[in-house]
């Protein structure tokens, strides 16, 4: 079946889905496969729940019902369907990638954009080669601007998700090592990450960089670009106060404002000033770019200040690499307090740079004045023996268990690790 015949089929439908556990009444189902499971298996059943139509790609699952679409792959397929949608519509997209910050920065320009205009964006991390298809395909005509998300563990993946989303803007928010294990090198990692910019320079597409970043200023040299950061940039700012919550100003057209956010940590700086740059090009009013930047909540485990009625706690266990592990640790160095104490949790896929990458970190927790420092994970076994206020657990169970007779109580605690550490579940203990 060729792509415009099945955009028709989609044009009848109310959304897309391709878990048969989720059928909205009237929807696409499209049949992804995974390592575990097929989705060809669970067409017939997708359509009894309520879905319109079912593509699939495997032959002996199509069957003569006139509901179920045969395609040579699903998983193109939903690709280039979510192409041939974002191209039917007039919707203008900004383009997100970066090692660190990018989901934050996401939330901080949609925020604001909404302040004018009719926005789509990306939900949660739905920001891979399937994510990405499955947002644009929430576009609607009345949508003027999309804010995409584009994340990548392999060479080349930003370049694909760009020939899918086709964005008209584009956003670096810093290249740093993280997923080494799967990108093999740096210079790898900036070559996908400058994928964004590549795809934007042909046809002359805006991209906004942080003048205080020399590769993203290197990088984006032949670019039309927006600058922000400094004097002379689109805006101006400057970090006022990091503690509780980062306050920083904003030198715009009505004199200068005191932006007083939510988010914790200096680190953050650099997300807010995006969003508000981005705000201030498309027209936004800088009153109203302080309202939504000072009403927006992190959440999803990102810079969480919470007061359990014990402890205070910051809780950062989304993601780690070595980049953004030094930047909050070190934030935390900086932020008074009494009787601070900081769990880690072990950051992963960074190959052969794994060793040097932790014994780093434990190096920077020791400058930081801490009453105990908790490592947990086996790439930080050995790092355990540094210092007699170090203690080791080989998981998140182990050291809950350990919590449950050793309570920590008055503390003012860090918590920051890679998702697969789950260390949200220590919450509960604090």
């Amino acid at each position: 079946m060729d792509i415009s015949t099945l955009y028709k089929c989609f044009t009848e439908c109310s959304g897309v889905t391709t878990d048969s556990r989720n059928c909205p009444e009237g929807s696409m189902f499209i049949a992804l496969k995974g390592e575990t499971f097929n989705g060809n298996a669970f067409a017939a059943q997708a359509l009894e729940k309520g879905c319109r139509y079912a593509v699939v790609d495997e032959e002996q699952y199509a069957g003569e019902n006139p509901h179920i679409l045969l395609v040579d792959n699903c998983l193109r397929t939903l690709q280039e369907l979510a192409n041939f949608h974002r191209r039917t519509l007039d919707t203008r997209i900004i383009g997100i990638t970066g090692t660190n910050g990018k989901t934050t920065t996401k939330e901080l320009i949609a925020a604001v954009l909404q302040k004018k205009y009719r926005i789509l964006y990306t939900l949660g991390n739905l920001n891979n080669h399937i994510g990405v298809p499955l947002t644009l395909l929430r576009l609607t005509p009345d949508d003027e601007l999309a804010v995409i998300e584009m994340g990548a563990n392999h060479p080349g993946e930003i370049k694909t998700l760009c020939e899918i989303a086709d964005p008209d803007f584009g956003i670096i928010t810093n290249i740093g090592h993280a997923h080494l294990e799967g990108f093999g090198s740096y210079e790898n990692i900036i070559a996908t990450k400058k994928a964004l910019y590549d795809y934007l320079l042909p046809k002359n597409g805006p991209v906004f960089v942080n003048t205080g970043d020399p590769l993203l200023m290197q990088l984006s040299r032949d670019h039309k670009r927006y600058t922000y950061g400094q004097e002379g940039d689109l805006l101006k700012g400057e970090i006022k106060q990091t503690v509780p919550y980062l306050v920083y100003s904003l030198k715009t057209r009505k004199g200068d404002l005191y932006v007083k956010t939510h988010l914790v940590g200096g680190y953050n700086f650099d997300n807010a000033m995006a969003a508000s740059a981005i705000g201030m090009h498309f027209g936004i009013d800088p009153l109203d770019i302080q309202t939504a930047i000072e009403n927006y909540r992190p959440s999803n485990l990102r810079s969480q200040l919470i007061r359990s009625g014990r402890n205070t706690i910051i809780l950062d266990a989304y993601n780690a690499n070595p980049s953004s592990m030094r930047a909050s640790v070190g934030n935390f160095c900086e932020m008074p307090g009494e009787h601070k104490v900081v769990i880690l949790g072990e950051m992963l896929e960074l190959g052969t740079e794994n060793a040097a990458a932790h014994e780093e970190i434990v190096r920077l927790t020791q400058q930081g004045n801490f009453d105990r420092i908790f490592l947990i994970g086996n790439n930080f076994e050995h790092c355990a023996d540094k210092c007699n206020f170090i203690t080791w657990f080989k998981d998140t169970e182990s050291f809950m268990e350990y919590l449950k007779s050793h309570p920590l109580n008055d503390s003012f605690i860090f918590i920051k690790g890679s998702r697969g550490n789950k260390l949200e579940r220590i919450v509960e203990y604090l």
